[in-house]
């Protein structure tokens, strides 16, 4: 992981071996694993706990995931190593992702695909560089609770990043996970699974994907957790944030709303999920920070300015087609112009309705309530992401840097609006490690942020 030093840092380390040195009353807290045993630790979970971020999983972001932290801070404790299937330096950029290459003359992000050094075996299915030996970070992007007793879910039309990591085809992910846990033979875990049973349907504006049946997830996470705590291991869960608040959802709305406003439209045709016919979308009850209730999801939108640009259109036509992904062709939607007519109405997968957050929100604080009893019947830690990041909407300063989820200035977020950055992710790891020394009496030591990169602009 490349690390990010400053002077100002340096200066203040120095100083504060000097200060110390010269004060033998100030006092360090020992590091103690208190009631935990962090011997050998492994994680289970999807994306968030692989280190994908910009729309992509690399090398560098896997060195920088919530567990290759938490396990290093583990260390201290008598932690041992920690083994990830890491990209080969020679493939260091893995499935690629976006960069920040510059911005337009309006101030909006030009984003562009790194498709150098990539660990891809095969373009049609895509496949990546395979690698099978025991791990201790089983998380596998794009996995949900819902898939994890799925036959074949190793195969290659299923999922790539787990068809990398078994030679068994039809094997499962709950059986994948027993097997790499006892190759491990595990005293800790982490169990941070439940994001992509809402977060497809939510992406997709509720055009495609299902939210996973509560019956369904408590029985597939209940499993999970019991295989993981057999012998008594002690471990964290962590729960579903409001996926809704993160930027894919929250930073396109103002600007469209702003540029329809002063070109004094007061609604644009539109599809819902819920309302399948042409509707009018009314200006105001688009979400920004005066108001308004709809979402309009970062997917194929707003990079650059929505409306009244020099040719007419309603965005750059320098976007990579990549970044608009399906859902526009889904339609049929061809041509971006005039998008939100009567003839070519805002699509559906391009908006998420008051009615489909209700229901979005509803099922994730089911599976939050879940997750928390069954936590609490297993003498689980719990780090509540539905919470913090709640809290932190209008944002918070640490260490004389503020933070948000606002695109891009916040800090916390990848390009690509869901994952965080480096730097989000190792926040996350100290709210972990404080939701752990606070369950298990452990003083494990928290980390560094300023170590880690936020969002990396061109020079």
């Amino acid at each position: 992981m490349k690390k990010y030093f400053y002077k100002s840092s340096m200066l203040a380390l120095m100083a504060g071996v000097f200060l110390t040195s010269c004060d033998p009353e100030i006092d360090t807290p020992a590091s103690s694993a208190g009631q935990a045993d962090f011997t050998s630790y492994v994680a289970v979970g999807n994306s968030l706990s692989a280190g994908y971020a910009d729309q992509g999983l690399s090398r560098a972001g896997q060195l920088s995931s919530v567990p290759a932290i938490l396990a290093e801070q583990f260390k201290a404790v008598g932690g041992g190593e920690f083994k990830q299937p890491l990209f080969t330096e020679a493939q260091r950029n893995g499935s690629g992702y976006l960069r920040l290459a510059g911005f337009t003359p309006q101030g909006s992000p030009i984003l562009l695909p790194v498709t150098t050094d990539l660990a891809i075996r095969s373009q049609n299915p895509t496949l990546y560089a395979k690698y099978t030996d025991n791990i201790n970070n089983l998380a596998i992007p794009g996995i949900r609770t819902a898939d994890i007793k799925t036959v074949g879910y190793g195969s290659p039309m299923a999922n790539p990043y787990f068809e990398r990591l078994t030679d068994n085809p039809m094997q499962t992910y709950l059986a994948y996970v027993q097997e790499q846990a006892q190759a491990a033979n595990h005293t800790f875990f982490s169990a941070w699974m439940a994001e992509n049973d809402v977060l497809g349907y939510a992406t997709s504006g509720g055009f495609s994907g299902n939210l996973t049946d509560v019956g369904v997830f408590q029985t597939n996470y209940s499993e999970l957790i019991d295989a993981l705590t057999a012998d008594g291991e002690k471990g964290i869960a962590v729960t579903v944030p409001n996926v809704t608040a993160i930027p894919f959802f929250t930073t396109v709305g103002p600007t469209l709303k702003m540029g329809l406003k002063a070109q004094g439209a007061t609604a644009i045709m539109a599809l819902t999920k819920n309302t399948p016919t042409r509707i009018p979308l009314i200006v105001e009850n688009i979400k920004d920070a005066t108001g308004g209730t709809a979402l309009i999801p970062l997917t194929a939108a707003a990079y650059a300015p929505l409306i009244g640009t020099p040719t007419g259109k309603w965005w750059s036509d320098n976007i990579p087609r990549s970044i608009l992904g399906s859902t526009l062709e889904a339609y049929g939607v061809d041509t971006l112009q005039a998008l939100g007519t009567p003839q070519n109405p805002w699509p559906s997968a391009l908006l998420l309705d008051d009615a489909e957050q209700a229901d979005i929100l509803a099922r994730t604080t089911a599976f939050n309530d879940y997750i928390k009893a069954n936590a609490q019947t297993k003498n689980l830690a719990v780090w509540d992401a539905f919470t913090f990041f709640s809290n932190i909407q209008s944002g918070f300063s640490a260490d004389g840097v503020n933070y948000s989820p606002a695109y891009i200035t916040g800090n916390l977020f990848s390009l690509d609006g869901v994952h965080p950055t480096p730097r989000g992710y190792a926040i996350i790891a100290n709210e972990m490690i404080k939701a752990i020394n606070a369950k298990y009496n452990s003083n494990v030591p928290q980390v560094d942020v300023t170590q880690y990169r936020t969002v990396q602009f061109p020079n």
